[in-house]
C-alpha cells in the first residue's frame, strides 16, 4: 500500500534548500510590495485621480463612476490581466462609445452593457482570440482615437467656454458661435490657467524642474486650478459627488435587441483593442528599461483580455464606467519604476480610499478645470507621429476615412468604414501590377513590379510578345506572389522563346518557383539569401518597415534565406542563377577560420516601430548595432536559422577565399551573390597581401591564406580592389617619411603598386599608356588606375606564397583578380590573357554572363 501513498517531493527537497542548522526559508508566496511598486503607484494614482473625473464628466455619467472603473481597473484587472505593468481604467477611448449609450439607453442600461461586454471579452479569451485583434490595421486604430479625440476636444470647449455640450460633433460645430457669444469669464479663466499649467509645468527649467517635475501635470493642473478659484471666490460649477447610497448600479438592459447587441459589440471591440494595442506598446517599454526585461514577463494576451472582461463585469456591476487599458496611466506607471502588477493594484486601493476619504477636497475641484484636462487628453489622441507614419506606408485614406467616420458617424460606422476602405486598398495594391520593356546594351529587360496574378496576364504577354526572337532577354520579377496563370505564361513564352534561339534569364522569382534551371547549378534548390537592406540610415530620417518597398510601398520578398539542409550555393565557384540573388553580409568568416564577422540584417530601421534592446549602450551607435541585431533576430534567424545548423553541423567548406578591401560600402555576399558559408573573407586596409618573410610583415594575412588553401581547401582565390580606395588615395599623398603610424607602416606593402604606375620611379614609361585596362578604356584617374594596379600587383604577392604556389603547380587553385565600382554598382574580372595590355584587361560583368 505504501507504492500508492504519494510521495511529498518537499519534504525531500527541504534538505537542501537551505543550511544545516539554519531555519527553513520563509514561504515564497508571501505578498510582498517593493518600495518601486510604492512610489510608482502613487504617481500613478495622482494621475488617475482627476482623469477618472474628468472622463465620467465627458460622458454625462455620475461622476463617482469614473472612480468606480478607475478603482476596480487597478485592483481586478491588475491583479487578474496578462500585463503586469499595464494600468486600466476608464479610458478617453472610450468617451464618445459611453456617451453615446448614456444618451440613448440611460445610464443603468448603459453599466448593464458594460457588463455584458465584459462577458464577451471572457469569451474571447477563453477562445484564445487575443492575437487576431492585433490583425486590425494600425491605420484603422489611429484613425479610431483621432476621431474619438476630435470629438472630445470639440465637446469638452464648451464646458470650457462655460456651456453644455451637444450629443454631436456637427451640433457642436453649429452651436460654438452661440456659445463664443455668451461664455463666462470664471470657466474661461480656471480653464486656461488649467491649460497653462498643464502646458508649462514640464518645462520648469533647472534643478527645481527637475525635482518638481516628479509631480504630475495633470494633478498640479486641476489643483492650482480648484486653490485659485477657491481662493478668489469664484462662483463655478464644481464636483458634485452624490451619497453613495444614492449611488445607481445596473439593472436589466431596456431596449431594441439589434441596437442592444451592436452597443455591446462595439464597447467590445473598442475595449478589448484599446486593451491589445496598449500591452503591446507597455512590452516595448519595458525592454526599453535595462534590467526589467528578465524580471517582468511579457504579456500574455489572452489572459490580459479575460482580465478586462473581468474588470468590466464587475465596474458594471458597481455602477462604473468601461474599463480599457490606459496609455498615459501605462507610462506612467512603467517611468514610475513599476517592477510587478502590486504597482497597479495599489493604485486602485488608493484610488478606492480617496473615494471614501476625500469626498470634501474633490467637490472642491472646478468643472471646466476638469473639462479643460480632458479637452488636452483629446487633442493628443490625433498624434502627428501616427500621421507621419501612415503617410509613410501610405494609409493616409484608411486614416482620414476612419476618423472622419467616428467624427460624424459614430465609433462602430467609423470603424467599419476604415476596414471597407482598408480592404479596398489592399486589393487595389494586389491587382495593381507595372510592366515595362526596355532595351539596353542589345539586352531586353522586361521589368514587372507588384503581385503578378491572372489579372496581370493579358499585360505580362502583351509586353512579352514584343521581345524580338532571338534576343537576349532578362525578365525581372519584382513582387513576392506568382500565380498558376501568370507562372504558366511566363514558362510557355521561355520555352519558344529559347527554341527560337533566344535566350532568357529570370530573376527574383519568388523562392521555390522554378520556371527554369541553368545547366550548371546542379539542380540546386536552396532558397536565396535574404534580401539586403540598409539599417544605418539616420535616426531623423523615416524609413520604411520592414518588408516594404522603399519606392512603392509593395512588400518586398522577405521570404527568401537558404533552404534548411539545402546546398550552399554556387559562391565564387562558378556561375550563379540570377534567380538565386543572396544578399547581405552573410556570416563572413575571420581570418583565423572560425566564427562570424558580420552580419547585416535586413529590414532593420530607425522609424517609430523599430525595437529597443534593454541593456544596450546608452549612445547612438549601440543604439544602431542594437536595433540591427533584434533585426536580425526578428526578421532573418527564424528564416537562416536550419542552414546554419546544417553549416553548424558539417563546419565550414567555403569555395573559395575572397581577400577585399575594409571599406564599409564593399559588400562581398551582395556583390557575388553568395550566402552563409560559400566564402572566406580576409579584410584589410588596401587589400594587401603581405610578401612572405618580408620585414613589418603581417602574419595574419599569411595565416589566413595558409588556412583557406591547406586546411579549407579552397578552390580559388579573388583579390577585389573597389573604386574611391581610400588606401590607394593615401598611397598618393602620403609622404613616406616622418613618423612612422601603424597606417604607415602598414600601407608600405603597397608601395610595389605603386612603382607599377607609369612614370613611377623604376616603373612603365609614361608613354606606355595606362596598365592595366579597365573594360577597354583607361582609368578615370590616378586613383582608379592604383587600384587596377594593385589588385595585379598582390595576384602576384600571392604567388609568392609556399601554400598558393604548391597549390596552383598541382592545378587544385585559381587566382582572380576584381574590380568593384561602388558608384555604378558594377564589377570587372581582370582577363587571365594579357594579351597586348600588358597587365591585362579587367572586362565588365553583364548580367547575361550571369546565367551562361
Amino acid at each position: 500500500m505504501s507504492s500508492c501513498v504519494p510521495a511529498r517531493a518537499d519534504s525531500a527537497r527541504t534538505e537542501h534548500i537551505h543550511p544545516p542548522h539554519s531555519p527553513p526559508p520563509g514561504g515564497s508566496r508571501r505578498f510582498r510590495v517593493t518600495g518601486a511598486d510604492v512610489s510608482a503607484s502613487i504617481a500613478v494614482f495622482l494621475i488617475a485621480l482627476p482623469l477618472s473625473l474628468g472622463i465620467a464628466l465627458a460622458t454625462g455619467a455620475p461622476l463617482q463612476a469614473g472612480l468606480v472603473a478607475a478603482a476596480v481597473g487597478g485592483i481586478v484587472v491588475g491583479r487578474l490581466g496578462g500585463c503586469p505593468l499595464q494600468v486600466s481604467g476608464p479610458a478617453a477611448g472610450l468617451t464618445v462609445v459611453t456617451a453615446d449609450l448614456i444618451q440613448q439607453y440611460g445610464w443603468r442600461t448603459t453599466c448593464a452593457i458594460t457588463v455584458l461586454a465584459g462577458i464577451a471579452q471572457l469569451g474571447l479569451g477563453c477562445l484564445r482570440v487575443a492575437r487576431s485583434a492585433l490583425a486590425v490595421s494600425p491605420a484603422i486604430v489611429h484613425g479610431m482615437l483621432a476621431g474619438i479625440g476630435v470629438t472630445i476636444a470639440v465637446a469638452q470647449l464648451h464646458i470650457v467656454l462655460g456651456g453644455t455640450p451637444q450629443s454631436s460633433v456637427p451640433d457642436n460645430l453649429l452651436a460654438l458661435p452661440a456659445q463664443l457669444a455668451n461664455l463666462r469669464p470664471a470657466d474661461v479663466a480656471a480653464s486656461v490657467l488649467t491649460l497653462t499649467l498643464l502646458l508649462l509645468w514640464p518645462r520648469v527649467p533647472g534643478r527645481a524642474g527637475r525635482l518638481l517635475g516628479k509631480l504630475p501635470a495633470a494633478l498640479i493642473a486641476v489643483a492650482g486650478a480648484t486653490a485659485v478659484a477657491a481662493l478668489a471666490g469664484l462662483r463655478l460649477p464644481k464636483v458634485d459627488l452624490p451619497s453613495w447610497s444614492s449611488h445607481a448600479l445596473a439593472t436589466l438592459p431596456d431596449g431594441p435587441v439589434l441596437g442592444l447587441l451592436a452597443a455591446v459589440l462595439t464597447t467590445t471591440l473598442v475595449c478589448s483593442v484599446q486593451s491589445l494595442l496598449g500591452a503591446v506598446a507597455v512590452d516595448k517599454l519595458v525592454a526599453a528599461r535595462p534590467g526589467l526585461t528578465g524580471r517582468v514577463k511579457r504579456s500574455d494576451l489572452d489572459r490580459e483580455l479575460l482580465g478586462q472582461g473581468a474588470g468590466n463585469i464587475l465596474s458594471g456591476s458597481l455602477g462604473g464606467l468601461p474599463i480599457a487599458g490606459v496609455a498615459v496611466r501605462s507610462t506612467a506607471n512603467v517611468s514610475a519604476g513599476a517592477v510587478s502588477r502590486n504597482s497597479t493594484m495599489l493604485h486602485g486601493l488608493l484610488v478606492l480610499i480617496a473615494t471614501l476619504l476625500l469626498v470634501p477636497a474633490l467637490e472642491l475641484i472646478p468643472l471646466a478645470s476638469l473639462a479643460a484636462l480632458v479637452m488636452a487628453v483629446g487633442l493628443k489622441m490625433v498624434s502627428l507621429n501616427h500621421i507621419r507614419t501612415v503617410t509613410r506606408h501610405r494609409e493616409v485614406l484608411v486614416y482620414a476615412v476612419t476618423t472622419g467616420g467616428v467624427v460624424f458617424f459614430g465609433v462602430l460606422e467609423g470603424v467599419a468604414l476604415g476596414i471597407a476602405v482598408a480592404v479596398g486598398v489592399a486589393l487595389h495594391r494586389l491587382t495593381r501590377t507595372r510592366i515595362r520593356h526596355v532595351e539596353t546594351a542589345g539586352v531586353h529587360h522586361v521589368h514587372v513590379r507588384g503581385q503578378l496574378t491572372f489579372l496581370a496576364v493579358p499585360r505580362l504577354s502583351r509586353v512579352l510578345h514584343q521581345v524580338p526572337q532571338g534576343s537576349d532577354t532578362v525578365v525581372e520579377l519584382d513582387g513576392s506572389f506568382m500565380d498558376h496563370a501568370a507562372y504558366e505564361t511566363l514558362q510557355d513564352w521561355q520555352k519558344t522563346h529559347t527554341a527560337q534561339g533566344g535566350r532568357v534569364d529570370i530573376t527574383g522569382r519568388r523562392p521555390g518557383t522554378r520556371i527554369s534551371e541553368p545547366a550548371d547549378t546542379d539542380g540546386c534548390r536552396c532558397r536565396p539569401w535574404t534580401p539586403w537592406r540598409n539599417h544605418q540610415c539616420e535616426p531623423s530620417q523615416p524609413t520604411p518597415p520592414p518588408g516594404t518597398d522603399r519606392r512603392d510601398g509593395t512588400s518586398a520578398d522577405a521570404d527568401t534565406a537558404p533552404a534548411p539542409g539545402g546546398s550552399r550555393g554556387q559562391g565564387g565557384d562558378g556561375p550563379q542563377s540570377r534567380g538565386s540573388v543572396r544578399s547581405g553580409e552573410g556570416a563572413r568568416s575571420t581570418a583565423d577560420g572560425h566564427g562570424p564577422d558580420r552580419t547585416v540584417a535586413p529590414g532593420g530601421h530607425t522609424g517609430t516601430t523599430g525595437p529597443v534592446v534593454a541593456g544596450t549602450p546608452g549612445g547612438l551607435s549601440g543604439r544602431e548595432l542594437a536595433r540591427g541585431i533584434s533585426a536580425f533576430q526578428r526578421n532573418t534567424a527564424p528564416l537562416v536559422r536550419g542552414e546554419l545548423a546544417r553549416l553548424a553541423r558539417e563546419g565550414q567548406q567555403p569555395s573559395q577565399l575572397f581577400l577585399t578591401c575594409a571599406d564599409s560600402r564593399v559588400v562581398t555576399s551582395m556583390i557575388t551573390s553568395s550566402g552563409p558559408g560559400d566564402l572566406f573573407v580576409v579584410r584589410n586596409v588596401g587589400n594587401l597581401v603581405p610578401l612572405p618573410g618580408e620585414e613589418s610583415g603581417d602574419d595574419s594575412v599569411a595565416a589566413a591564406i595558409e588556412y583557406a588553401v591547406d586546411v579549407l581547401k579552397v578552390r580559388s582565390i579573388t583579390v577585389c580592389g573597389h573604386s574611391g580606395c581610400g588606401a590607394m588615395q593615401a598611397l598618393l599623398s602620403t609622404d613616406t617619411g616622418g613618423a612612422q603610424t601603424p597606417l604607415k607602416r602598414w600601407l608600405r606593402h603597397g608601395l610595389p603598386s605603386l612603382e607599377r604606375l607609369p612614370g613611377a620611379p623604376g616603373g612603365p614609361s609614361e608613354d606606355a599608356g595606362a596598365r592595366p585596362l579597365l573594360a577597354g578604356r583607361p582609368p578615370a584617374d590616378a586613383a582608379e588606375r592604383l587600384c587596377l594596379a594593385n589588385v595585379v600587383q598582390q595576384l602576384e604577392h600571392l604567388r609568392a606564397h609556399d601554400a598558393v604556389a604548391r597549390a596552383l603547380g598541382t592545378g587544385d587553385l585559381e587566382l582572380h583578380g576584381m574590380y568593384f565600382h561602388v558608384g555604378e554598382a558594377q564589377a570587372y574580372l581582370l582577363s587571365p590573357d594579357p594579351g597586348d595590355a600588358g597587365d591585362g584587361v579587367f572586362e565588365l560583368v553583364l548580367e547575361t554572363d550571369l546565367t551562361a
